[in-house]
């Protein structure tokens, strides 16, 4: 891709999080909302195969119908209460329409179909675009209109989330779509403490960030797509494949890990609130994705593949790269003491 047309379509990303982000007007997050749409396309099509052409389409409709959604929501607060201020929104059907749209945004169940597609037909660096900063816009809208918002209805959807992100990924064999499925049922956690405690919902959403990069950055490194090529990949930078099964089990919330954290604090807020059944269901249903994290490990670190061939080990990777992901592997694996 040409480095000004990436650097043009980065900048973009930019402008349009941060518009959106710092934005009181309905209009204009709405504008920053769409910048980001135009500003990814370019990255998920850039090559040029079928595939990524058939998600940057989806990606597009998907968004379209998502933002024209959100913009009719604010005008029909605006038509009943004549607020276009983003935390004055009052009326229960705009409430109900915003929800659906972020919803749709963010791909939580019943509107995650385009998002496995879609990681699936890209690279794994705009994958990773896709399940971190594009999420953070629609998150920071879901924050500021969070009091107004109906409570049973997030309840279901991220019950459905964490549910269907667990089931869902338990026949992938494809890494990007296990890492879509992922993602989906990690905002499955973050809507469920939404309208309780939105500040926790945004330190979940910065943990998973901090968890998703490293692995998507790795699986970039040792070039690895699919289940059946992770197997043979031990052999190119072995220190870095068996960090990642640590990164997987902080993703999956095992206990002296990072990952744990969010869980750990969404669990004993929902308990505080009085849902306790909610809170059982919602961390049995993380069980589920356990076991596919767990899968993920065992092929990079735990099976040696048997036409292990002999393999010159790769010793000099990009240097850059590498202290950015070592330090974002320490930060995801050992933040859990730091907490309060």
């Amino acid at each position: 891709m040409n480095p000004q047309a990436k650097l043009l379509s980065i900048t973009s990303l930019f402008l349009g999080s941060t518009i959106t982000i710092t934005s009181n007007h309905w209009i204009m997050a709405w504008t920053g909302l769409e910048i980001n749409t135009l500003a990814i396309l370019p990255l998920i099509s850039k090559s040029h195969h079928p595939r990524a052409i058939e998600a940057a389409t989806k990606y597009f409709l998907v968004q379209a119908a998502a933002s024209a959604l959100l913009l009719f929501s604010s005008m029909t607060n605006a038509w009943y209460t004549g607020q276009w201020d983003i935390t004055q929104l009052t009326h229960p059907t705009s409430c109900l329409l915003l929800t659906t749209a972020i919803s749709i945004k963010l791909g939580l169940v019943p509107f995650h179909f385009w998002f496995p597609e879609v990681l699936q037909g890209t690279s794994l660096t705009t994958g990773l675009l896709l399940a971190t900063a594009l999420k953070f816009p629609p998150i920071t809208l879901l924050l500021l209109t969070s009091p107004s918002l109906n409570p049973t209805l997030l309840t279901i959807l991220a019950v459905a989330s964490t549910a269907l992100g667990g089931w869902a990924g338990l026949n992938q064999t494809q890494t990007r779509k296990i890492l879509a499925f992922s993602s989906i049922s990690h905002l499955g956690w973050m809507a469920i403490i939404l309208v309780y405690n939105p500040k926790l919902t945004l330190i979940t959403f910065y943990l998973y960030c901090l968890m998703t990069i490293p692995i998507f950055l790795t699986l970039d490194t040792i070039k690895t797509l699919k289940l059946t090529t992770m197997s043979t990949a031990w052999t190119k930078i072995p220190p870095l494949t068996a960090t990642l099964m640590l990164m997987l089990l902080s993703l999956a919330g095992l206990p002296p890990l990072t990952g744990f954290l969010p869980k750990w604090l969404i669990i004993q807020e929902l308990t505080k609130q009085e849902m306790t059944p909610t809170a059982t269901i919602i961390a049995l249903l993380s069980l589920l994705g356990l076991f596919f994290y767990l899968r993920l490990a065992y092929c990079a670190t735990i099976t040696l593949p048997p036409n292990s061939i002999n393999h010159m080990k790769q010793w000099q990777t990009n240097k850059s790269t590498k202290m950015f992901i070592t330090t974002f592997i320490t930060l995801s694996i050992m933040l859990l003491p730091l907490s309060p």
